[in-house]
C-alpha cells in the first residue's frame, strides 16, 4: 500500500473527525475518532464500506469475529445485530474510522453496468465480511474525501 496515501488519508480524517465521536461532513460519509479503546457495545450494522485509517476494531455476528485495521476493509450488506469494540486507540494516536454508507439499488446499478457477470457455483457468502485493503481502494476513498472541500461536487 501507498505510504504517502496512507498520511493523507489518516491526516484528512484527523482534521475533519477533530473531536470525539462521529461526524458527518458528507451524507452518507462518517468519520470517527476514539482516544481510547471501547467496550463491548450492541447495536445494528449497516449496509456500509468500513476503512480505518488508524487504530483497530472488532465486529461479532454471531459466533463469528471479524477484526480490521488500517491493512483491511469491512464490507456488511445487511442489516443485522451485532457487537464491536474499538480494540486499539491512544490519544497520540486515535482510532481514525472511515464509513461510506452503502445504497444497495446503486449497488446494483453499478454491478449491472459493470458487465460483470455474478459469481457462479457454491462460494460462502457472508453479510459480513473483511478482506485487504489495496492502493485503488484507498485512492477511491481518499477521493471521497476530497469531495468534503468541494461538497457541490459530492452530489456526482
Amino acid at each position: 500500500m501507498n505510504a504517502d496515501a496512507q498520511t493523507e488519508f489518516i491526516e484528512r480524517i484527523d482534521r475533519v473527525a477533530h473531536s470525539e465521536g462521529v461526524t458527518e461532513p458528507l451524507p452518507g460519509l462518517r468519520l470517527r475518532r476514539a482516544s481510547h479503546p471501547s467496550p463491548m457495545s450492541h447495536g445494528i450494522s449497516s449496509r456500509s464500506f468500513c476503512l480505518i485509517a488508524q487504530g483497530s476494531k472488532d465486529i461479532y455476528l454471531g459466533d463469528r469475529s471479524f477484526g480490521y485495521d488500517p491493512s483491511h476493509y469491512l464490507v456488511s450488506t445487511a442489516t443485522l445485530p451485532i457487537s464491536s469494540r474499538i480494540r486499539e486507540a491512544t490519544p497520540d494516536t486515535p482510532f481514525l474510522g472511515f464509513v461510506l454508507m452503502l445504497d444497495p439499488v446503486m449497488v446494483g446499478s453499478v454491478m449491472v453496468e459493470s458487465g460483470k457477470p455474478a459469481p457462479q457455483g457454491r462460494a460462502e457468502l457472508t453479510a459480513i465480511d473483511v478482506s485487504p485493503v489495496d492502493s485503488g481502494l484507498l485512492d477511491a476513498a481518499l477521493r471521497v474525501l476530497h469531495l468534503i472541500d468541494t461538497p457541490d461536487d459530492a452530489r456526482f
